[in-house]
């Protein structure tokens, strides 16, 4: 039954680092979308002899990507909070597992010193059964 225990304890944890890995995934992700925002954002131009009305084209389209900046950040930020979620509770689920393990092990000693009492109780008796035939065997003289 420990056993079982500790087994789902190690799925749960590896479950948990899978989620982890997807989500710090994820952060690369929109860490290269914001490079290529920031970059997008600042080389943005228009031609020396623009219109007026380009200029305004140019901030509306400036204005909007600082807004998906400003989404992609909390995005990201949302994204670490859950990857410290993670955290935590991969470490409760290793206590959790490191206790079941030492259980089994616990256990694990316990049955081999009872064996181990069995084969010296089987051996004394052997010997015992040994030296009373050998008394046997002197008499009959």
């Amino acid at each position: 039954m420990i056993e079982k225990l500790y087994k789902l304890k190690q799925q749960q944890i590896n479950q948990q680092v899978l989620l982890k890995q997807q989500s710090l995934s994820k952060i690369e992700e929109i860490e290269e979308e914001l490079h290529i925002t920031h970059t997008s954002y600042h080389q943005a131009t228009l031609d020396v002899m623009g219109a007026i009305s380009d200029f305004r084209v140019l901030q509306i389209h400036k204005e909007t990507m600082k807004e998906h900046m400003i989404k992609l950040n909390q995005k990201k930020a949302n994204l670490k909070k859950q990857v410290e979620y993670y955290d935590s509770i991969i470490i409760g689920l290793n206590r959790e597992s490191e206790q079941f393990n030492y259980i089994l092990q616990e256990d694990k000693k316990k049955q081999l010193q009872k064996i181990l009492k069995d084969e010296e109780i089987i051996a004394s008796e052997y010997m015992q059964a040994k030296y009373i035939q050998n008394k046997k065997g002197s008499n009959v003289w």
